[in-house]
């Protein structure tokens, strides 16, 4: 039995089939993790929504933010972007049996090489807290007030993390630090306006994972969200994401010795101006 992890897919279906080849994966006997952001700007979420849930006793998945927007649009709390992909998913007839499934997925897993998550892990947050805001939204998701919960799930505040934060603003937080983030201030606040490469960051903002003062050590986060970070490696942080949907490449890893595997997209589906 092999486990591995695969960075954002976002309906780069024929990809995933093709970097499941290239890993040897069994599916009777192999374990697939997918850190988030299954669907959009590419042209087969369908398809991969599809698989995914007719494969979740071998495949886990976190939430990643362009798949609670396909949920947000699902029930009116936002719009379709001119770039989504998402309107076959939305008119399929099977939509309501996928939308109920994909609510359903955490937002962060725990394996013995880490954690994974999309975005990151909020530094000010030990793993105890992390668990604790992670089952919170996902009980939410999963329960019977999830529309509401998803038409007041936007926005940038608050963007720092204190004990004494009200049920939907600290629900909210934990979204944008779980799905969205990829820069910090030097207080640890989120900063959620950038998207470009890393020494493209202004002044006194920093990569989350750059923190000084983060509160789990000693164990990796796994992750994906920022294409622009490239492919990193390292000890305490596995980020995945290499931009197959921007004309890059799907990485996937082995979770027991760090094995890399990579294919090229097949095409380039999204323009970077639309990134």
């Amino acid at each position: 039995m092999a486990r591995y992890v695969v960075g954002d897919v976002q309906g780069c279906f024929d990809e995933l089939m093709l970097l499941l080849e290239r890993m040897d994966y069994v599916p009777t006997k192999d374990r697939l993790f997918i850190v988030g952001d299954l669907v959009n700007r590419g042209p087969s979420s369908l398809e991969v929504l599809r698989w995914a849930m007719s494969e979740c006793d071998h495949v886990s998945v976190v939430l990643g933010n362009h798949d609670l927007h396909l949920l947000a649009c699902s029930v009116g709390a936002a719009r379709c972007k001119k770039e989504d992909t998402l309107d076959k998913v939305l008119a399929a007839p099977d939509a309501g049996a996928l939308l109920d499934w994909l609510r359903r997925q955490p937002l962060l897993l725990s394996e013995p090489e880490g954690l994974i998550v999309h975005a990151g892990i909020l530094p000010a947050w030990d793993e105890e807290t992390a668990q604790g805001l992670a089952q919170e939204v996902s009980a939410t998701l999963a329960g019977s007030t999830y529309a509401h919960f998803l038409m007041h799930m936007y926005g940038n505040k608050p963007n720092a993390w204190t004990p004494g934060l009200g049920p939907m603003e600290r629900m909210r937080l934990a979204v944008n630090a779980f799905t969205r983030m990829r820069l910090v201030d030097d207080a640890g606040a989120l900063d959620l306006k950038f998207k470009g490469e890393l020494d493209q960051a202004p002044p006194g903002r920093r990569a989350w994972f750059e923190f000084p003062r983060r509160a789990i050590v000693g164990r990796r986060i796994i992750c994906g969200h920022w294409s622009a970070l490239g492919l990193v490696l390292r000890d305490d942080l596995w980020a995945l994401d290499t931009g197959c949907v921007w004309g890059g490449m799907l990485t996937g890893v082995r979770l027991e010795d760090g094995a890399r595997f990579q294919v090229p997209a097949l095409r380039q589906y999204q323009s970077v101006d639309c990134y």
